[in-house]
């Protein structure tokens, strides 16, 4: 099993430091082509034009959120189809090899290169060692599955997730909150909002917490400056945990007799076992806090020196084997097969959503966007359905020629926002938006979907695409609404 998994991450990494050598001879920075982009309606890179994208690029992009959507419940042989992953890479490749080809005809071979080797392959290796390092950890007991203990439960997921990221919490603390749940049968709620605070609004407080703003760090904003968005943690969070827990106090109601006098015989104390992975998991924090170009400089120069990240998890992950007993794995119910789905959809997602960031990035401006609430709405809608990661840096792009005065020689970076009270209000508001609505659906952060394949692999029945959206409505939505007129307006 291992063996696949790091044959795969060994052959992609290859394939990356080759292709960033290859492509690296043009040094062109994105945001400068998308400056000349938007002032003289094309850009180049080498000896490509860019033309511009016709807004009917986007459709492999609906057709493959429409696909997670629908396929699943669409009915019984659809969703028997659905659940071979095989078929998920098939879909997300005929997919991508649509927008791959679209994207060439119109000269942004550039963007392709760069959002498959700089974005997704590191994305898919970090998620891959955080999933099979924590998958290592042994929280064992099972506690009893009142709604006091699952709401404390789901307030230190949150708090655990801003320090080892949202993925590590996630994959760190699902199977102990099934496993005390398992002789309950009212759990989707619990699994939706463990979604909601620790797979997203949880990693609010440091750059480790979720990629936007790790992606804020290293283009200049203070590590600590993320501190500042406590407040709207705080508030989010204890606005979710107390509705969470009158929702699993009338659950619990309803749970039969025979299963409460079960969860009471079961009812065993928590212990810790695979502990050494503790020390992996720190290892993955440390290298992605500093094997980067802040601190190794000449990454800027020489892209394919920042695959040393990289090549650094991949062995953070073989040390996780071989210090680690299979048997604790065999206890986790471990399978690659969460890792898989994520990895297989989002290869489709990341190619196929190209067009729809590039017309955003070309016509941003033109949706009006000024305010304060205004960003934070518009980033948090296109994080829902969009990576978050990107579009943080996309309204970024957007705030900075809003800021930038007339006439500078260059646009203010986001390490330039700090010290700006109108900057940092305005950034405070994009980071806020990508991190709490990735919550608002599967694909609006890469966690959601693993917790969602993790729960479906222990016999909780996950909602749907549509149902999942429905709960994120009803619950999230209102207290994004509340968020806006306390911070934002």
């Amino acid at each position: 099993m291992l063996k696949k998994l790091l044959t795969t991450i060994v052959f992609l990494v290859c394939l990356s430091v080759t292709s960033a050598g290859l492509f690296a001879e043009d040094p062109t920075p994105v945001q400068a082509q998308t400056t000349t982009q938007e002032e003289t309606g094309h850009s180049s890179h080498g000896e490509s034009v860019h033309q511009e994208l016709p807004y009917w690029s986007v459709l492999p992009f609906v057709a493959i959120l429409l696909s997670i959507a629908i396929l699943p419940v669409a009915s019984h042989k659809t969703s028997h189809w659905w659940e071979d992953n095989n078929n998920k890479l098939i879909l997300a490749v005929g997919l991508g090899a649509i927008s791959f080809v679209v994207l060439l005809i119109y000269g942004y071979s550039h963007n392709i290169v760069h959002t498959v080797f700089f974005d997704y392959i590191p994305f898919i290796i970090l998620l891959g060692s955080l999933f099979y390092i924590s998958g290592g950890i042994v929280i064992k007991g099972d506690i009893h599955a009142t709604p006091l203990n699952n709401t404390l439960y789901l307030l230190i997921g949150a708090g655990l997730a801003s320090f080892i990221g949202t993925t590590g919490a996630s994959m760190l603390l699902i199977r102990p909150l099934l496993k005390t749940n398992s002789e309950r049968k009212h759990v989707v709620h619990t699994v939706v909002f463990f979604i909601f605070l620790v797979s997203n609004i949880g990693g609010s407080l440091t750059p480790l917490g979720d990629p936007p703003l790790f992606l804020g760090y290293l283009k200049g904003v203070p590590f600590t400056w993320t501190f500042k968005l406590l407040p709207e943690m705080l508030f989010a969070t204890v606005i979710l945990l107390a509705v969470y827990f009158v929702w699993d106090t009338l659950a619990y109601k309803k749970e039969t007799k025979k299963d409460l006098k079960k969860d009471d015989k079961l009812a065993t104390p928590f212990s810790i076992g695979g502990q050494v992975n503790f020390i992996w998991l720190l290892g993955v924090i440390l290298a992605v806090a500093f094997l980067n170009s802040n601190y190794i400089p000449e990454i800027n120069n020489t892209p394919s020196l920042g695959f040393i990240r990289e090549a650094v998890l991949i062995v953070l992950i073989g040390l996780s084997k071989f210090t680690s007993k299979e048997a604790d794995r065999k206890f986790n119910n471990f399978t690659l097969h969460p890792i898989q789905e994520v990895a297989y959809l989002f290869i489709g997602i990341f190619i196929t959503m190209i067009p729809a960031l590039v017309l955003l990035e070309a016509h941003g401006k033109e949706l009006g966007i000024t305010q304060n609430w205004q960003f934070f709405w518009a980033t948090g809608a296109f994080s829902s359905v969009l990576d978050n990661a990107p579009t943080y840096l996309t309204f970024g792009s957007l705030a900075s020629g809003l800021l930038t005065p007339a006439g500078a020689a260059n646009p203010l970076t986001l390490g330039q926002f700090i010290g700006n009270v109108q900057a940092e209000e305005i950034l405070k508001a994009i980071s806020v938006g990508a991190v709490f609505m990735g919550a608002n659906t599967y694909i609006g952060n890469a966690p959601n979907f693993m917790v969602k394949s993790v729960a479906e692999e222990n016999k909780v029945k996950m909602p749907s695409f549509g149902g999942y959206l429905a709960y994120s409505m009803g619950i999230l939505i209102p207290v994004f609404i509340l968020i806006t007129f306390v911070f934002f307006v």
